[in-house]
C-alpha cells in the first residue's frame, strides 16, 4: 500500500498519497506527458467503441472544455441535455490527468451504468493509446460492506439489538418473536458469503437479505474501531474497498459519500487533483442531508441498551428517562419548523439527554488496545458522542440551524430535527479546495443562466488567490507543449476554442452544451393556460377534465407526475371510471414493475408523485404524453425551504424568487425531461398550471429553464397533435 497510514478515531484509515505517476510494469507503456493521447482522442476511441457510435458535437466540446479548465485550473459547470453522452465526454478527459479523478452520482442507476457498461467499454477502446488498461474502482460507504466482526458477534446482537425493537419504520408494536427463526437464516447465509465473496459488498449479494438483518452485519463509519485495533481489521473488506480506490485511475462514488467526506476534514475519499460531479443538481439537498441529524425516543432507548453493560444501573436509567422525556416533549409539540426557540417540555428533555450521555461517556472511557471487547466499546461511545452532539446543537439554537418536528401519522414516527440554514459556504470552503471541480447535470442553467446554481455551490465568492498548489501541480501536470505560433497559428489558437465556454472571472467557467435531441420538431410544450389558478390540494375538476380530454385524444401512453398523492389518486379514478384504459398508480405494486408495465402495455397511464419526476426513462411511444398537475414549488410547510426562503425575505429580498423558483425550476425540468429519451420520440408535455404562462415575476423564468419545445397555450393544438400521434 502507497504512502503513509494511521487509523483515526471514526475508523477510517486516512492515507498521504503522492501523486500518481507511472510506474512499474503495469505502466510501462504509457506516454510520456508532452505525447500521450489527448482527451478528444480518447474521447474518439471511446465513441467508435459503441455500437452504432457517431460523434456529438456537444459531446465533443464538453470533453475540450474540461481539457481547458484542468490546465487552467479553473471550476466548471457544464450544462448536457438529455443524450449529449455526459459520461464518455467527462471519462476520456479524466484519463488524461495523472489519477485518481473521482466521479460522483446522485443516483445508483447511474452510478451502475458507470461502472458495469461504461467504464469498461472506455477501458477496452483507450487501452491500445494508452499502452495499458486504464483501473476503475467503486468506493460506498462503510455501512455497504459486510463486517466480520458485526458478523462474529451477530447471535448475540439479534435480541439485543433487533428481536425487541419497536423499529418507527414498522406499525405494529413489538416484533414477533418467530422471526427470530428468519433472521437466524439470514445471518447463517452471510456467514457461508462471507467466506466466497472478494468484496463484501451488499449489492454483490443476491438474493438479498432485508434492512434489518443487515444492519446486524454491518458497520457504520461512526461504530467503526479502526483497522488497527479491530481483531479482523486484516480482512476488512470496508479497507479493501479503500485501497483498491487508491490505486485506481477512476474511482466512482456517490454524492451522500463525498458529503460526509467533506463535513469529517476529506480524508474518506483518496487524495486526488480532479473530482466530476454528475447530477450536480442534488448535491447541495445531498451535503445537507449529510449535516442533518435528529432525536427519536427509540434512538436514545437503543443507545441506552447498548450502553448499559458498560455502565452504572443509575447512569443507563438516567438515559432511559431522557429519552421517555423526549417522547411526551415530542406528542406535545406540533410537527413543522420550531421559529421561537425550543418549547419548554423539549428544550428540558434535551437538557436531560445533554447532562445523560456527557455522565456516560466520560464512565466509559476512551476505547483502549487492551479492552476486553473495543469493537462493543466503540459502537457504544459513537452513537452517544452522536445523541450529545445532536442535543448540544439543538439547544444552542444558532442562527445557522433549521429545527423543526418531523411526525408520521401513518407509522407514529416522531423526531426533532436539526439541518444547516445554507450549505453554500460548507461547499465553499470544502469542495472547491486543492482540486479542480466539473459539476454536469441535465439542468443547471436555470432561467438561461449558471448563477443560481453556482450561487448554492458557493462559486459566487472570487478564488483563492494565488491558486492552490494543487491546482498549480494540476495545470502543470497537464499542460501540453505549445509551439511559436505566427499570425496564421494565432487565428487557428482561436478558432480551437470552445464556442459557448464563458468565464465568470470567479475562477469557474459555464458553458451549455444543448441537446442532440430537435426537441421544436420532437416536442409541444402546451399549458393550460385557460384553467383557473391552482388552489387547494388535490386535482380540481377542470383541470381533471382537462386531463382526461388529453389522455383519451392519445389514447393512453400517459405518465402523469402530481404535486400530491391525493391529486394522483383523484386522477387515477378519473380515468378508471370513465376510460377503459390501464391505469398505474405509484403506492399499488412495487414501481419497479410498474414502470415495466408501463413500458409494456402501450395503452396503459403510470400516475404518481416526485419520485417520478426523475426516476422513470422509457423511450419510445410507450410515453407520448407528460401531465404536470401543477407548478413543483416547494410546499410550505418544507421546514428547509421555508426557513431559506423567510431568510431571504429577512434580509430585504424575495424568498420565493430566491428559493421556491429555483427549486421549481429544477424539478420541472426533470420532469418534463420524461418526454424525450432518444431521437425517435415524439410526444407533448402538458402542464395543468396556468400560471406557466400568466405568472409575470417567474413564468417566463421557469419556461427558459426547459428543454425548447415547441410552445402553445391552445388546448385545440394540443389535443390535435394527440390524435395524430395515436393514430401513427
Amino acid at each position: 500500500m502507497r504512502g503513509s497510514n494511521h487509523v483515526r478515531p471514526d475508523g477510517y484509515r486516512a492515507t498521504v498519497t503522492p501523486p500518481r505517476i507511472a510506474t512499474g510494469t503495469a505502466h510501462a507503456k504509457t506516454r510520456r506527458r508532452g505525447d500521450r493521447p489527448s482527451g478528444a482522442e480518447l474521447l474518439s476511441a471511446a465513441v467508435s467503441a459503441v455500437p452504432g457510435g457517431t460523434a456529438r458535437p456537444g459531446q465533443q466540446r464538453m470533453a475540450k472544455a474540461i481539457e481547458e479548465c484542468v490546465s487552467s485550473g479553473d471550476h466548471l459547470l457544464v450544462q448536457a441535455g438529455t443524450g449529449t453522452g455526459k459520461s464518455l465526454a467527462y471519462l476520456a478527459p479524466a484519463l488524461t490527468v495523472d489519477g485518481p479523478v473521482v466521479v460522483s452520482t446522485a443516483t445508483l442507476a447511474l452510478q451502475s451504468q458507470l461502472v458495469e457498461h461504461d467504464l469498461p467499454r472506455l477501458a477496452d477502446a483507450v487501452e491500445p493509446l494508452l499502452g495499458r488498461r486504464p483501473t476503475f474502482a467503486v468506493l460506498k460507504g462503510r455501512h455497504h460492506y459486510l463486517c466480520m466482526a458485526r458478523l462474529e458477534n451477530s447471535t448475540a446482537d439479534e435480541p439485543e439489538d433487533t428481536l425487541f425493537d419497536a423499529p418507527a419504520e414498522r406499525t405494529g408494536g413489538t416484533r414477533w418473536l418467530g422471526e427470530a427463526g428468519r433472521l437466524g437464516k439470514q445471518i447463517q447465509r452471510l456467514r457461508d458469503w462471507a467466506l466466497e465473496t472478494d468484496t463484501g459488498d451488499r449489492d454483490e449479494l443476491d438474493p438479498g437479505v432485508d434492512d434489518q438483518t443487515w444492519r446486524l452485519v454491518s458497520m457504520p463509519a461512526r461504530e467503526c474501531v479502526g483497522a488497527a485495533r479491530c481483531p479482523y481489521g486484516a480482512e476488512c473488506f470496508a479497507e479493501a474497498s479503500r485501497a483498491r480506490a487508491r490505486e485506481a485511475d477512476i474511482v466512482v462514488t456517490n454524492h451522500s459519500l463525498l458529503a460526509v467526506d467533506m463535513l469529517a476534514g476529506r480524508h474518506i475519499v483518496p487524495p486526488h487533483r480532479l473530482l466530476i460531479v454528475d447530477e450536480a443538481h442534488e448535491l447541495a439537498d445531498r451535503v445537507s442531508s449529510a449535516a442533518q441529524a435528529e432525536l427519536t425516543p427509540e434512538l436514545i432507548d437503543r443507545s441506552a441498551r447498548r450502553a448499559r453493560p458498560l455502565l452504572r444501573p443509575e447512569i443507563a436509567e438516567a438515559l432511559t428517562e431522557s429519552g421517555d422525556a423526549l417522547a411526551v416533549g415530542l406528542a406535545e409539540a406540533p410537527a413543522g419548523r420550531i421559529t421561537s426557540g425550543l418549547p419548554a417540555a423539549l428544550r428540558e428533555a434535551c437538557t436531560l439527554l445533554d447532562g445523560a450521555t456527557r455522565t456516560a461517556l466520560d464512565s466509559i472511557g476512551d476505547v483502549k488496545a487492551d479492552d476486553p471487547d473495543p469493537v462493543r466499546k466503540q459502537q457504544a461511545k459513537a452513537v452517544l458522542d452522536e445523541l450529545s452532539t445532536t442535543t448540544q446543537r439543538l439547544l444552542e439554537e444558532a442562527e445557522h440551524d433549521v429545527a423543526w418536528v418531523e411526525r408520521n401519522d401513518v407509522t407514529g414516527r416522531r423526531a426533532l430535527v436539526v439541518a444547516p440554514l445554507s450549505v453554500a459556504g460548507t461547499l465553499a470552503t470544502h469542495l472547491f479546495d486543492e482540486r479542480t471541480v466539473v459539476a454536469t447535470s441535465a439542468t443547471l442553467a436555470l432561467g438561461g443562466q449558471f448563477d443560481t446554481v453556482a450561487r448554492a455551490l458557493g462559486l459566487d465568492s472570487p478564488p483563492p488567490s494565488p491558486p492552490s498548489p494543487a491546482a498549480t501541480a494540476l495545470a502543470e501536470a497537464t499542460r501540453r507543449p505549445r509551439e511559436p505560433k505566427d499570425s496564421a497559428g494565432e487565428a487557428s489558437a482561436r478558432a480551437d476554442e470552445v464556442d459557448g465556454l464563458t468565464d465568470s472571472g470567479l475562477g469557474w467557467r459555464s458553458l451549455d452544451v444543448g441537446s442532440p435531441f430537435d426537441y421544436p420538431r420532437q416536442g409541444i410544450l402546451y399549458v393550460a393556460a385557460h384553467l383557473p389558478r391552482p388552489g387547494a390540494s388535490g386535482l380540481p375538476e377542470a383541470a381533471g377534465e382537462e386531463l382526461l380530454a388529453l389522455v383519451t385524444a392519445l389514447g393512453g401512453r400517459t405518465l402523469g407526475l402530481f404535486s400530491s398523492r391525493r391529486a394522483a389518486q383523484q386522477a387515477a379514478e378519473l380515468l378508471r371510471a370513465r376510460t377503459d384504459l390501464p391505469v398505474l398508480l405509484q403506492g399499488e405494486e412495487a414501481l419497479p414493475l410498474l414502470v415495466r408495465r408501463f413500458r409494456e402495455e402501450r395503452s396503459s397511464c403510470l400516475f404518481g408523485v416526485m419520485s417520478l419526476w426523475q426516476g422513470v426513462d422509457v423511450p419510445g411511444d410507450s410515453c407520448q404524453l407528460v401531465v404536470i398537475d401543477r407548478l413543483p414549488f416547494p410546499r410550505p410547510d418544507e421546514p428547509l425551504a421555508a426557513a431559506r426562503a423567510a431568510a431571504v425575505d429577512a434580509k430585504g429580498g424575495s424568498g420565493f424568487a430566491a428559493v421556491s423558483v429555483p427549486i421549481a425550476a429544477v424539478r420541472l425540468a426533470q420532469g418534463v425531461g420524461r418526454l424525450i429519451r432518444a431521437n425517435g420520440d415524439r410526444g407533448v408535455v402538458a402542464v395543468l398550471d396556468s400560471r406557466l404562462e400568466t405568472a409575470r415575476s417567474y413564468g417566463s423564468f421557469l419556461r427558459r429553464s426547459l428543454p425548447p419545445f415547441w410552445y402553445t397555450t391552445r388546448p385545440e393544438v394540443a389535443r390535435g397533435a394527440l390524435t395524430r400521434l395515436g393514430a401513427s
